[in-house]
Formats: structure tokens, sequence, C-alpha cells
């Protein structure tokens, strides 16, 4: 019998993510016959409509599905926007026949609220929404990986890691010839593993290449709550504080600090947008010394204040604010370092 996979699209959902998910089947069964086959369901039983736009059939609402092997929650932006104690009974029935369940994209904020994923699993999502991810649900372990197959549990980054992901499962029960053979077809030269990073490297973001310097750039992308002094960064890399600034000037035409603060303005704007964290939350978050600061800050980097930048974004998204579902808990309270952030 062929393999049963469900995917319940919710709207906003990411296109990419779910063709990316879907196609690899298709051409396996190209291959070799009738290996897969899926349906298309939706919260109602009704079209869907994803993020750019496009409106997808679906064959069946959530509530008639009673036995699957494995079901996809495909998100996008607002996951939890459509969240009902209904679906999650929908998941947590399905859950209990057997069912393996699956996050694409940001499915799994859909998965998590449901009570779905344990704090023994390892989880992914879209690298955009992981520290929206990761303060709403502080317990669960949320990688940067691909993607992350467990024990009747798999979520993925979406965009075009759904290839890597399928092409993971497909070669995991029909061999490596016939993945490699599907990755042919998308003209994908390479497999990627769960491993590989969703972005890109440091030294490509950044176009650096001293080894030090990629160093404590990723020391300050695992440190934006409790901030590391410049003197800590510079141990980090066993140099002195001068040395640390003559780095950072010849190679980023910038300070450390300046760097630092950077990183962490990007980082709160993520959060503005994609999460309700009131403003002194995400201060707090990303290691700022009071709301004042912070706004002054981010004014000074994005032209807007926080507070109207999130009503833009709210704006942009019918009226609402651009994440209202995605509430969270407020962040540790701790104090940054003092020194100068100018």
């Amino acid at each position: 019998m062929p393999e049963d996979m469900s995917f319940l699209l919710l709207p906003g959902f990411s296109a990419i993510g779910f063709m990316s998910a879907v196609e690899p089947l298709r051409v396996a069964n190209r291959f070799r016959g009738d290996l897969y086959r899926w349906r298309i369901l939706s919260l109602d039983g009704e079209p869907v409509a994803a993020s750019n736009g496009i409106s997808i059939n679906a064959e069946a609402a959530i509530a008639d599905v009673h036995e699957t092997q494995t079901v996809f929650v495909v998100a996008g932006f607002e996951p939890l926007a459509c969240y009902t104690r209904a679906l999650g009974d929908c998941l947590r029935r399905l859950e209990r026949a057997g069912t393996t369940l699956g996050g694409i994209d940001t499915g799994s904020f859909v998965l998590a609220e449901a009570g779905l994923l344990r704090d023994s699993d390892s989880v992914t999502v879209h690298w955009e929404a992981l520290s929206a991810f990761r303060e709403r649900f502080p317990s669960l372990n949320a990688s940067q990986e691909l993607f992350e197959i467990g024990a009747g549990r798999i979520t993925c980054a979406g965009g075009t890691a759904s290839i890597d992901m399928m092409l993971d499962l497909i070669g995991r029960k029909h061999g490596a010839a016939l993945a490699s053979a599907v990755s042919e077809q998308f003209v994908v030269s390479r497999i990627r593993q769960r491993s590989d990073h969703q972005r890109m490297e440091i030294a490509a973001r950044y176009g650096v290449h001293n080894r030090k310097l990629i160093q404590v750039i990723g020391a300050m992308e695992q440190h934006m709550e409790e901030l590391l002094t410049p003197d800590q960064l510079a141990e980090e890399i066993s140099v002195t504080r001068r040395q640390l600034e003559r780095l950072f000037c010849a190679s980023l035409k910038s300070t450390p600090t300046h760097f630092y603060l950077q990183l962490r303005l990007t980082r709160a704007r993520e959060l503005l947008q994609q999460t309700d964290m009131s403003i002194t939350s995400i201060c707090v978050a990303c290691g700022f010394e009071s709301p004042s600061h912070f706004s002054r800050t981010y004014r000074a980097r994005f032209g807007v204040s926080p507070r109207s930048d999130r009503q833009v974004m709210g704006g942009r998204n019918g009226g609402a604010e651009l994440s209202s579902s995605l509430a969270s808990s407020a962040a540790a309270q701790t104090s940054a370092p003092a020194w100068s952030e100018s």
C-alpha cells in the first residue's frame, strides 16, 4: 500500500514549503510506482490561500480525517492566528490513532500549542520565527537544523528545506539511489543533511573570512540577552580588546560595540514583528538597559519607534498586530552590562 501523507494548510501558509514537500513524492512515484499518496486538508474543507495569494483546493476538513499515517501542518507568518481548541483536539485524536505529526515552516507552533511536542523532542522552525518560538515555548529544544525527524514527530524549516526532508524520508525507506534520482530531477546537486544550517554561514553572510572574527560574531549571536562585554568578547578569541577593535575596523568598518548593537536591534525587530511580546520584554530579551534607551536606538536604526513599527506591520496584515497569536512569556529580568552602546 502507498504511504499516506496529509498536508493541513493553514491560511497564509508557505507555498514553497508545501510544494517542496509534495513534489519529491510525485517524482518518487514516477520512478517506482505508487509509493506515496497525499491529500490536502484545510480547517473547513474549503480552499485556502497561501501567503503569495494563490488558493489551493482542499479535499477534506481536518475534523473529517480519522486515519492517516502522517499529517504535516503547513503554516506561514501567523501560525496561531487560526488555532482553536477544536484544532488541537483533532491533532491529539490523530496522534492517539498512531499518526506521525509534522510541522513545516512555522507549523511547529501549532503542534507545540496543542501540547504535542515533548521536551525530549528536537524541533525546528523557519529561522526567522526561531526567536519567537523559543520565547513562547522555552522548555522545548528548538534547533536551527533544516529538519528534525524523531519518533512520531517530523519538523522542517520550510522553503527548499522541505525537499531535503522528503529526500531523507525517501532514502530511509526506499534507498539512497531513489533519493538521489529524485534530487537530480530538481537540479539539486547535493542532498543537504539535517545538520546543515538554515542560514548562510557567518563568513558568507558578512563577507568575512578571519576565523577569530567569525568566532566572535557567533558568540554575539548566542548572547543577545545577557550581553558579553568587549573584554569578554576579546577573551573569547584570545586577543586584547584593542586587537578586537582593529579586527572589526579592518574587516567590517565598524566597532565591536556598534556591530553587536545592530545584531540586537535586528533581533528586536524580529520579535516585534512576529510576537506580541511587550516592548519592555523585547527590550530585556535583546539586552537593552531601559525601554527609553531601546526606543531611541531603534528609531535611530530604523527611522521609526518600536510601537509605530509594530502598528505599521499590523496594518499590512489585516489591521491586527502581525503575530498577536504568538503571545510569549516575559523575558527574564536581567540587566545589561554597563558599557557604551553608541
